[in-house]
């Protein structure tokens, strides 16, 4: 396992500064000296940073971070909370005291503008210029992302757990931006190989650097059930006891599911849940007999095939059992959506799958959520305002993209992950030692190189709600995996959802995405260096 830095950076965390100390808990830790600064060296420009800015316009000089720089903020408490997290990520390596504070003085400043509607809920704008920083947003959500680019605009050392040489300078001029999709999403397989709370939670303030709203976690599969249920305890004790290759497998709790869901929260993150249905059921049929259509468990599985198992249809517990599942954890998601996945469903007839659906759908709704699906359930009646998230290839049949189409052209909305471009869990080339080639060989380039707005033909744009990248875990056992596979692609799915179509081009990309690499080492992200990118010494 690679170097795990700063890894997890709670909100409620705060390192507060008194009497020449930082205090966690009651234990004293002595501040950090900072480092010298060395020579000055260029800021990073406005623009330099990934996902590209809808607008930026350099100008006038950079803003130093000192040791006398506070973090104002003013609004609501949530606006302080994120002040704290900068403030967090800061003082580690700057050596810095930047006290948070709602008093008024030069340094950074954190505002909320209500009334500033061309902003939206997630947009932001930066001005910065040698008396200091300010950071404005519609909401608190905005404001976060906002950070995000501040981090960026600062040297990859900012990211250290030790206090590095400055000098810390922000360029000067104005940032103005806001994202084109409302879905910027990953999702984690936790189902083939099961992954802890705090595995997760690296993963999330990964995704939150690249400005990600949405976190789909994959919690059945064949191989295991990784969320309690109440009502069917079976479903985790013994449907989750294993795992691709015959491992402990794990799940969990309803207190660990609610912490992931709040620690996505604090960084602006929505969690997805997904329960498949009716097909990737094994772990359920051989927990409960009765689930199976001749009344017989299978045995757990720890392979690594699909489409051969089913919920039985025409059975009235399958509805039973589906109520108590979506009614338990649709309690526990304070988020929208819930994923009832129904891709690769052949053991299931076509007259049974849309039956399921038609039964299936209606439970999702009245327990407050809205369907999300993979693709093909628009093989059967997608519900009212449902979205469809695609997965197909460049190669899928022109019907079946015809029929995604339609649903779409007929109020469907779709998240676009087709698999030889974003799943992150395919091989880059064929040496790489991880992830599967059924899809292809997905390189940097490939991964970034699309428009999803124009991607599947005859979708209308609007219809397209955004992008998300899945990493399926068949060969993904630890974290030190999920980074090698998600980097250097996951921050092009992250240009690809936020910024304009004119800001996408696959030259200045590379570059800027070559810069990243050092901030992945101060973050301990090992990632494949790819040959597509000039990566700088090392």
């Amino acid at each position: 396992m690679r170097p795990h830095h700063r890894s997890t950076r709670l909100l409620g965390s705060l390192l507060l500064v008194a009497a020449g100390f930082f205090t966690v808990g009651a234990t004293p830790v002595p501040v950090p000296v900072p480092v010298p600064e060395t020579a000055d060296t260029p800021a990073t420009p406005l623009a330099g940073v990934i996902p590209a800015p809808a607008s930026a316009r350099p100008g006038g000089s950079p803003y130093r971070i000192t040791h006398d720089t506070r973090i104002q903020v003013n609004g609501t408490p949530e606006v302080r909370r994120i002040g704290q997290y900068l403030a967090e990520i800061l003082r580690p390596s700057t050596g810095y005291p930047l006290p948070v504070t709602d008093r008024q003085g030069a340094g950074i400043r954190l505002r909320l503008a209500p009334g500033d509607t061309t902003l939206g809920q997630e947009g932001y704008r930066l001005d910065s210029g040698r008396s200091g920083v300010i950071l404005t947003a519609r909401a608190p959500a905005g404001l976060f992302h906002g950070v995000q680019t501040l981090r960026q605009l600062l040297p990859a050392a900012v990211e250290k757990d030790s206090a590095q040489p400055g000098p810390w300078l922000v360029a000067g001029g104005t940032i103005e931006d806001v994202p084109r999709y409302g879905w910027r999403g990953a999702m984690l397989d936790v189902s083939r190989h099961f992954f802890t709370v705090d595995q997760v939670k690296r993963y999330v303030d990964q995704l939150a650097l690249y400005k990600f709203n949405k976190l789909h976690l994959h919690l059945s599969d064949d191989q295991g059930w990784r969320i309690a249920v109440d009502s069917w305890p079976r479903l985790t004790t013994y449907g989750g006891s294993t795992q691709v290759g015959g491992g402990p497998g794990g799940f969990y709790t309803k207190a660990d599911y609610k912490e992931i869901v709040r620690y996505a929260a604090s960084r602006h993150l929505e969690v997805v849940p997904e329960i498949d249905l009716p097909g990737h059921t094994n772990a359920a049929l051989a927990s409960y007999a009765e689930l199976n259509c001749d009344g017989v468990a299978p045995p757990l599985y720890t392979g690594t095939e699909v489409g051969f198992s089913s919920l039985c249809v025409d059975k009235e517990v399958t509805y039973d059992f589906v109520d108590d599942v979506v009614r338990e954890l649709a309690a526990l998601t304070p988020g929208r959506y819930l994923h009832i996945g129904g891709d690769e469903a052949h053991s299931t007839s076509h007259e049974d799958y849309v039956t399921f659906m038609d039964r299936v759908q209606p439970i999702v709704e009245r327990y407050g959520k809205t369907v999300i699906g993979w693709h093909q359930l628009t093989g059967a009646t997608p519900a009212r305002g449902a979205l469809a998230q695609y997965w197909g290839l460049d190669s899928t049949s022109a019907e079946e993209k015809a029929r995604v189409a339609a649903a779409a052209r007929n109020g469907t909305g779709v998240v676009l992950s087709p698999a030889d471009r974003i799943y992150l869990d395919m091989k880059y080339d064929k040496d790489t030692p991880l992830g599967l080639d059924w899809a292809g060989y997905v390189d940097v380039r490939r991964s970034y190189d699309w428009d999803p707005g124009d991607y599947l033909e005859g979708v209308p744009a609007a219809a397209v709600r955004g992008v998300e990248a899945p990493l399926w875990t068949e060969t993904i056992v630890t974290s030190a995996d999920v980074e090698y596979m998600a980097f250097p692609r996951l921050p092009g799915v992250a240009e690809l959802g936020w910024s304009p179509v004119s800001a996408h081009g696959w030259e200045g990309y590379r570059v800027r995405l070559a810069a990243q690499g050092a901030r992945w080492e101060a973050l301990g992200i090992g990632y494949f260096r790819s040959p597509q990118v000039p990566w700088g010494a090392r």
